[in-house]
């Protein structure tokens, strides 16, 4: 017998599938999937690996090593997953290892098990001489919390006497044995009651589920139609058919209110899988899943890859967010996962976004995904109005600060009648850079080719590698004293929210107040029991997030996001001023959107502002037609990085010449480059990238990534191949 195995090797040169021979004495432990113990390398060190074939026929086994063991507990991998790593390696242009490592938790390679205590449990009846109140409330409590507690808890969290415990033990009233110490979320929650569809809604899941033709949909709804009433709906006929769901989520910060939701409706048994869990919460989720002891989970991009048996649905919420793209190996979008999931288990899956993505929206008009449109709120309430104000009329008239005088006076009328504002500015900290003003020098980070922030706690931070300085009053140039603070981010909108609105109590949520393990849930929870009424936040509170109470919504600088050197720029503030916006009103108060801008003339904001999704979306197609992006054209990015630049340069100039010569009788690929990245060093690393764009397949992007691999020595150059990045900075 022989097997192909993976092993636990990184290098790119061992990325292939290697022959081991099976001793007969381990014939009955084989399966596809499991875990082996093998010889590698000219040392024959023992490494694990993953079992991925078996055959029996070999033209020569001489030079074949032997396995070692095999961990028969369990199948790591299933046929399924065996096929979706085959099909990941070449789509993402990664390694079969890079493919497994996203598919089981990280902790059990690294030996991680099931977290376990030695709990006092009942042993035998107590007899008359022990029958005293002393002993029989012992016993009597742990006979109601059987195995719960060990005899630290006992002692002292319930002040239980210890010798009375060893004495119980002793004489074998009480016993002690190992338990399993969960380490997921167990909270009970507010019960979160059914509610009854409307008729547009019930129709929406109707086609879902009688649909057996197509099994991919595309739910275009506005904010607040109703769509996560809908999944759960989705959810609750998966259950009664004893299939599998899954729910994934944009944004952790979204968790908690999901969460909520969830287990109210359906109860505790709901697995919670993303980023900020520990290996140890994460390994138990995740063997919660593979045990079949849960049929739903939530979470982000990650879950995609939860080993449910019998997977039924698999719902992408807010489909269009660029967190569902990874950034790192595999670089995989959890949208283009589901659908190979769709093919491979045959499961369902749903798209849900008031803004679809250019590309979903384009395969839907295409007939690859069923398009079903909800225009109404679910309770009949009306979308807010957004009304622009041109910030430069404001300039003209002598208002210099961040808040318009429309923002100011509704503003002013939200907290007079104690309801919730958002405030929205996609960019943190206190101010943007810091320059002087006699010389021109601006204070950029030693390491990355970027300008510090300065936030509130009188330092200069970089915000792509996280170096810290105290900030100068002095510039270190010109010795002038010119120095000034330029650009806002959340911390100055705090500062100034604070000091312009007096009866305000903002709260704010961005990357700096979520640090903690359980923030998102802090904050989530502080501002729904409305002990704030301003949240001010980045882009992580533009999506999902349902606050009865909030009528306000400031958007701050609409333009940021429009100045982006991207394709994607004007698609990207059309979905964030949507989405934002669509935060307020959900109540039954009515809701109003002040959109302050420098470019109120632009399609995106015009759109958005008109809630105009059809409209934006076909003037958009025609640019990227145009143009030849995607969903046109694909566009392969390689970037490559180095701290010795002369060495970096020629190296990519060398490739650049290659790629040349491969695409020489091709009219239909176009290469950009070789030239620096937007952001052209980061973390002492200098980064330069050529851009190859057009109508190619997963043939030649696997050959492109042979050729890169051929040419680059990549022990000094940093390699990193991407097929449509989320951006080209």
């Amino acid at each position: 017998m022989y097997l192909g195995i993976i092993v636990n090797n990184e290098a790119v040169k061992v990325d292939k599938i290697f022959t081991y021979k099976v001793p007969e004495s381990l014939y009955g432990k084989v399966k596809k999937g499991r875990m082996v113990t093998v010889p590698f390398g000219n040392g024959n060190k023992k490494i694990y690996g993953f079992i991925v074939d078996i055959f029996y026929d070999i033209d020569d086994n001489t030079k074949l090593k032997e396995i070692v063991d095999i961990d028969d507990s369990m199948e790591f991998l299933t046929e399924d997953n065996i096929r979706l790593i085959e099909i990941m390696r070449r789509k993402y242009l990664c390694t079969y290892l890079e493919c497994i490592k996203v598919m089981i938790p990280s902790g059990i390679t690294k030996g991680t098990t099931f977290k376990t205590k030695n709990s006092v449990i009942i042993g035998r009846p107590l007899t008359e001489k022990y029958s005293k109140e002393g002993y029989i409330n012992i016993v009597s409590f742990i006979g109601e919390h059987n195995g719960i507690y060990n005899k630290t808890e006992l002692t002292g969290e319930f002040e239980f006497s210890l010798s009375r415990i060893n004495t119980l033990i002793k004489n074998g009233f009480l016993d002690v044995k190992k338990t399993i110490v969960n380490r997921y979320n167990e909270n009970v929650y507010k019960k979160y009651e059914e509610k009854i569809l409307n008729s547009i809604q019930q129709r929406c899941v109707d086609t879902i589920l009688s649909q057996s033709s197509s099994n991919k949909f595309l739910i275009h709804g506005i904010t607040g139609s109703g769509k996560t009433e809908i999944y759960m709906n989705l959810v609750k006929e998966m259950i009664k058919k004893n299939k599998d769901s899954i729910i994934l989520i944009p944004e952790i910060a979204l968790t908690p209110q999901m969460v909520e939701r969830f287990k109210g409706r359906f109860g505790r048994d709901i697995a919670i899988f993303h980023s900020r869990l520990s290996i140890g919460e994460r390994f138990d989720e995740w063997m919660r899943v593979k045990t079949g002891n849960v049929k739903v989970a939530i979470g982000a991009r990650s879950a995609i890859f939860l080993p449910f048996s019998n997977l039924g649905l698999i719902v992408i919420d807010e489909e269009h967010e660029t967190s569902y793209k990874s950034d790192s190996d595999p670089k995989y979008h959890a949208r283009d996962i589901a659908s190979l999931k769709a093919e491979i288990e045959g499961c369902k899956v749903v798209l849900g976004s008031a803004t679809p993505s250019i590309e979903t929206y384009y395969k839907a008009t295409e007939g690859e995904y069923d398009i079903i449109t909800l225009n109404h709120r679910a309770d009949g309430a009306n979308l807010p109005t957004i009304e622009i104000v041109d910030m430069r009329e404001e300039l003209k008239e002598g208002n210099k600060s961040m808040f318009s005088r429309r923002l100011y006076e509704e503003m002013t009328v939200c907290l007079e009648k104690k309801e919730q504002a958002i405030m929205f500015l996609n960019r943190r900290g206190y101010s943007t850079f810091v320059s002087c003003r006699e010389c021109g020098y601006v204070f950029k980070c030693d390491n990355c080719d970027i300008s510090l922030t300065y936030h509130n706690d009188n330092n200069l931070t970089c915000h792509y590698c996280g170096a810290k300085q105290r900030a100068l009053k002095t510039c270190p140039k010109c010795k002038s004293k010119y120095v000034k603070y330029f650009g806002v981010g959340t911390e100055q909108l705090e500062h100034s929210v604070r000091k312009t609105f007096l009866d305000s109590k903002p709260l704010r949520m961005d990357f700096d107040t979520t640090r903690g393990k359980d923030s998102y849930e802090k904050i989530y929870k502080d501002f729904s029991a409305k002990r704030y009424n301003v949240l001010i936040g980045t882009q992580m509170i533009a999506k999902g997030l349902d606050f009865k109470e909030v009528t306000l919504v400031g958007i701050i600088a609409a333009d940021l996001s429009l100045n982006l050197p991207d394709y994607r720029a004007a698609e990207k503030t059309f979905q964030l001023v949507t989405q934002v916006a669509g935060r307020a009103g959900r109540g039954n108060k009515a809701g109003k959107v002040i959109l302050q801008t420098y470019n109120p003339n632009n399609y995106s904001i015009v759109y958005a502002a008109a809630n105009d999704y059809k409209s934006f979306y076909e003037e958009e197609i025609i640019i990227r037609k145009l143009r030849d992006y995607p969903p046109f054209s694909k566009i392969l990015c390689i970037n490559l990085s180095s701290e010795n630049e002369e060495h970096l340069i020629k190296s990519i100039q060398s490739l650049a010449d290659k790629v040349r010569i491969k695409n020489y009788r091709s009219d239909k690929i176009e290469l950009l480059g070789p030239c620096p990245c937007g952001v052209s060093k980061i973390k002492s690393l200098y980064r330069w990238q050529i851009i190859i764009k057009g109508d190619f397949d997963d043939n030649y992007a696997m050959d492109i990534k042979n050729l890169v691999y051929e040419q680059i020595n990549y022990k000094n150059i940093r390699i990193g191949i991407d097929i449509n990045p989320n951006n080209l900075l």
